[in-house]
């Protein structure tokens, strides 16, 4: 038996300390999942427009901070890194937070499920090069499982190995993330919030090319 089994008032001490190891512990480890070739080149959608990056920033009215970052990349296809994120549809292959098929039907999902009373959506547009939306689909491919809590930072250090995205600070923080994003040059930026009577076509056009 150890000493620390043996005294209550240690124990007690420790119990702080036990209980963040586990969490990050916990934390380390986002969940794999890998969709196979045959479902992941069924659903291959190819957008078309300009080749760009949306960012997306899910907002919290109470907080007035996010909750919350994922990022639209459209060049060859369009796909959705959604890091250490729960969205989910049954006819979108996944693989490591990297969602495949993101037709304009399964982007307006993704607004629906998160522009609600208590969140709104801050989306950001910004128009690439088409090698820089492949390198982004890449860095996508490569940085999950994300775990969580690790949304913005996941996001900012793929924009940060972006030529031309220096500017992007790392941070934990979406709304941090957003700010920054939005100093680029060009960047496109509105909301959309769940009491607006256009959002099914607003959310609709986020998804058209430019």
């Amino acid at each position: 038996m150890t000493r620390l089994s043996r005294d209550p008032a240690l124990l007690r001490a420790f119990l702080p300390v036990l209980a963040l190891a586990a969490l990050l512990i916990l934390s380390a480890c986002g969940q794999r999942i890998w969709a196979s070739d045959e479902a992941v080149q069924a659903a291959r959608y190819q957008h078309g427009g300009q080749a760009k990056l949306t960012l997306v920033t899910i907002m919290n009215y109470n907080t007035k901070r996010g909750d919350h970052t994922a990022l639209f990349i459209n060049g060859s296809e369009r796909v959705l890194f959604d890091p250490a994120g729960s969205w989910k549809l049954d006819t979108i292959p996944e693989r490591n937070d990297v969602h495949f098929g993101m037709t304009p039907s399964a982007g307006a999902s993704f607004y629906i499920s998160h522009v609600r009373p208590s969140h709104y959506a801050v989306v950001q547009r910004l128009i690439v090069t088409p090698d820089v939306a492949e390198q982004a689909k890449a860095l996508a491919l490569q940085a999950g499982p994300v775990p969580p809590a690790r949304c913005a930072s996941a996001t900012s250090g793929l924009l940060r190995q972006l030529p031309g995205f220096g500017n992007i600070r790392s941070t934990f923080h979406p709304h941090s993330l957003m700010r920054s994003f939005g100093q680029i040059p060009g960047v496109q930026s509105y909301e959309l919030h769940h009491d607006d009577p256009e959002i099914q076509t607003r959310m609709l056009h986020v998804q058209r090319p430019l």
